[in-house]
Formats: structure tokens, sequence, C-alpha cells
């Protein structure tokens, strides 16, 4: 295996141009350390040796140290020489990885991603949702393979068995897909190996709902029957009688002022539902009005209140350290699917999500043309193309401009154009 000799440094390692196969600069100072560059361009440090039976005569391994960019060349030669230490004691470090690999599981390599990877660098919510999603389709069909036996025709067919489930099926298939990358950063598959790659996803239908305002008025109502007299709930024809079963003038669903509080908020603020419940007191600043978030989906926010969104918190009793408290004062409330089925069912609101709730707070305020970028700003957008979704509402501006059009090709038509409208048929 060919390649120049030179003494590897960060310059020699960024001036390595890919050709069009793979190439080899070795360094001139630590024998069988050397750098690989792949056509694509991606540059991996390696070591090439003899183990200590094998004699000088003997096959020579290969051992992958890692890429360059995550390892500087320094961190790189110091792991080469731990490696060689390994190697002049009788030990054979490349077949140990082969082996390693061989025998790694997907099962077990999902529990290392989960632990070493997705815990440690990603937001609760994303580590929940990734392990969510592992557990209930992938392990159960994948998890005692072996990770290398894994194929792109078997997550081609995991993918396809989720089809009345598009959106949780291309989310499986991204998680796998990171898994892969991961494994091969350990070094627990072959470099390029990821059977998640080219894998046609299924078509998202973006789910856009938008509360009309009668709609909204409705949901007002049942907030506030919720409150004061409950909201009624019919018994299930289809579930045998029983004694036990309340009488019918019992049979409402209370709101209690924390959690109707929370939907009002959602609806004033065009908060995410996380950042309602997760809300602590101390990011309130009922003074100047912001709810000052030190973390969210897209990082550190600031939430502008409304006056209204003022009065809903300054109106609650601050009774632990959050405003929408759980089980127990010092922890936050899990969700709010109960309370709001109930809700949107008296409203007559079949279908319509808690988080439309946002779309809606959103479509309000581009309709009223404040401008996107205004409208993004307040619902924490980091991209503008986030807030691209909502331009076809911002229909103002057109309609003044289609009515102004109008008028001036109307004014010029005069009286024919009335002539023609008066002799029109009815």
């Amino acid at each position: 295996m060919g390649g120049v000799a030179v003494r590897l440094t960060k310059r020699i390692v960024d001036q390595a141009q890919a050709g069009p196969k793979p190439s080899f600069v070795w360094d001139s100072e630590l024998r069988g350390f050397g750098l690989r560059i792949e056509p694509t361009g991606t540059k991996s440090f390696m070591l090439r040796y003899r183990t200590r039976d094998a004699g000088p005569s003997g096959p020579k391994r290969f051992f992958t140290i890692g890429r360059f960019g995550p390892l500087t060349v320094d961190q790189a030669r110091e792991q080469a020489k731990a490696v060689l230490g390994a190697v002049s004691l009788g030990q054979d470090p490349a077949a140990e990885l082969t082996r390693d690999r061989a025998e790694q599981t997907f099962g077990a390599a999902a529990e290392l991603f989960l632990a070493e990877h997705v815990q440690l660098k990603r937001k609760a919510g994303t580590h929940a949702d990734y392990e969510s999603l592992l557990r209930l389709y992938a392990l159960p069909t994948l998890g005692k393979r072996k990770l290398t036996d894994v194929t792109r025709g078997d997550l081609s067919r995991l993918h396809a068995s989720l089809n009345d489930r598009p959106y949780q099926a291309n989310r499986l298939l991204a998680v796998i897909g990171s898994l892969y990358s991961f494994a091969e950063k350990r070094d627990l598959v072959p470099e390029h190996y990821n059977p998640a790659r080219r894998i046609e996803k299924f078509r998202e239908d973006r789910r856009e709902r938008y509360l009309s305002r009668d709609e909204l008025e409705r949901l007002g109502t049942a907030l506030q029957l919720g409150e004061t007299q409950g909201l009624p709930w019919q018994l299930d024809p289809k579930k045998p009688a029983s004694k036990h079963l309340p009488k019918a003038e019992n049979c409402v669903t209370f709101l209690s002022e924390p959690v109707a509080a929370a939907i009002r908020l959602l609806m004033f603020t065009g908060a995410r539902l996380r950042e309602i419940l997760e809300l602590r007191w101390e990011y309130v600043d009922l003074e100047r009005g912001l709810l000052l978030l030190p973390d969210s989906k897209t990082g550190r926010k600031t939430i502008v209140l409304n006056s209204t969104a003022r009065g809903i918190l300054a109106g609650l009793p601050q009774q632990g350290p959050f405003v929408v408290p759980g089980k127990s004062l010092d922890q936050p409330r899990a969700d709010l699917k109960k309370p709001w089925e109930a809700v949107s069912a008296h409203a007559g609101l079949a279908g319509v999500r808690l988080h439309d709730l946002r779309h809606t707070f959103a479509s309000i305020g581009a309709g009223a043309s404040l401008g996107l970028p205004i409208v993004g700003k307040l619902l924490g957008h980091n991209q503008p193309q986030t807030t691209a979704r909502y331009a076809h509402l911002d229909a103002d501006p057109l309609r003044q401009a289609a009515e102004l059009i109008g008028g001036k090709i109307a004014d010029a038509i005069g009286g024919a154009h009335r002539a023609d409208r008066a002799s029109a048929p009815e």
C-alpha cells in the first residue's frame, strides 16, 4: 500500500487532496501511523502494524483510529502510540475490533446511542422521542440482529410497515440513520455503513388547522363552563351498565384554575405546550410583560406577553415553583390531554390539537399584516422559512392592491361597465 512519507501536521492534513481512489500519507516519524484520504474527501487516521507473533514477514493489520476533525493530529498520534504499545504486549487491536463489531447487536448499539449520545447532547424531549420510536418500532424486530447484518431492505420493509403513520415512519428512519452515524464514529460498523441512507421517505401533509372566530368563541365558552359548572360528558352506551356508574348530573369534568389558565396561555401567547407546562414563576416578569425562558426547542427564548396573558398570570396563585403544577406542587403538569379532550369535544372542535392554538395565533398575526418577521419573532422561530408557511395568510396588502387595480379599471371603463351590470340578467 503506497503513499508518500512526511511528518504529519495539521497543515499537511489540510492540504492533502482527494483523488479518484483512496490515497495515503504516512508519517515519517511514527512507523505505521498515517492518513487515509477517501475520494469523497473524508480523512481518517490509521495505523498499520504486524502482530508480535507474525514476525517481520507476516501479514499487516490495519486499524482505523478516527476521523480528522473530531481528532487532531496530535491526539491521533498519541492514540497510535497506545495501540502500538498494546501490540508490543501481544495484543491484536484490529482483530479485537472486528470481533467486537461482529458481536455488537442493534439493541446494544441502540442503548449505547441513547445513553452516550442522545441523553448527553440532545434535549430531554428529543431523548424521549428517540427512545420511544426505537423501543416501539425498531427493537422488537431488529434488537437481536447483529448491527452489521441489518440491511437497507430490512429498514425499507420496517419503514413501509408504518405507511399509515408517515410522520413516525420518517422520524424512525432518521433516528436509525443517526444511530448508525454514531456507531461508525465508535468503530462499531465499517466506515460509510449506514443502511438507512437512500430510502425514499413518505410524503407528509403538514397539518395547519386555524380556528375561526366562531370556533374561538365556542372554545372560550367551553373553558368558562369547565371552570364553573363543569363540562358534561356522555356515558358510553356500548359498555355494560354498572351500579357504580355516576348519576347523569355528576357526569361532568371540572377544569382546575391552572389547567384552564394553561390552555388560555397557549391561545394568547402562541407558545409551545412544553413551554407553558414547564414554565416556572422565576421566568415570569409581569412588570415588563415577558416570559424569559432559559431553554426551549430553539434555545433561550423571550415571549412577549399581551395584556390578556399578563392578566391570566397575575390572577394565578403562586403555590410552588411551576405556574401549572402537576400531582405535587414541586413538579410540572405532564400533559393536558384529558382536559383538552373534554374542552374540544364540548366546543365542537373535533380533531383540533393544542398545537393548533399556536397556528391560530400565528395566522391571526399574518392575516393582520404584522409582517412575517414580527410573527416569527413572537413565535420564537430561528429560521425565516419556518414562518413562511403562514405567508399565504398575509392577504391584506394583496387584497388592497387588487381592490386598487380593480377600482382603476372600473373607473377606466366607466359607464360601459355599469351598463353591462345593469343589463345583466337577474
